[in-house]
């Protein structure tokens, strides 16, 4: 049985992101699950498996990443769909969720 090659990925990570969480610890948005591999709900609005998110904000504001589906759900959707906002900006809380808990591998951890 031959063995799988890890996947080596480099991301951009804006320069006043937080430090990651370890895993299980509450999210801080560091924006490293995002950046790299999009969740199930962020593979359907990016149409990707893997690279940054297309739902991903970075908010000056707050100095973290949010998630665009929760904080902004109207500019993460095509023009046909925007009428889905509301209703998005409700549920994607519980499908990606929020404040359960960092589960990115340990391994993105410096």
């Amino acid at each position: 049985m031959a063995l799988r090659k890890p996947i080596t990925t480099t991301i951009a990570i804006h320069p006043l992101a937080p430090k990651q969480p370890r895993t299980g610890e509450p999210c801080n948005g560091c924006g490293v699950c995002c950046l790299a591999f999009p969740c199930p709900l962020g593979m359907v609005l990016s149409l990707k498996r893997m690279g940054c998110c297309s739902a991903l904000r970075w908010s000056d504001t707050d100095k973290r990443y949010l998630c665009g589906a929760i904080s902004d759900a109207r500019s993460t959707l095509p023009w046909g769909l925007k009428w889905l906002a509301p209703r998005l900006s409700q549920v994607a809380r519980r499908w990606i969720a929020s404040g359960i808990g960092c589960d990115t591998k340990s391994a993105f951890i410096d």
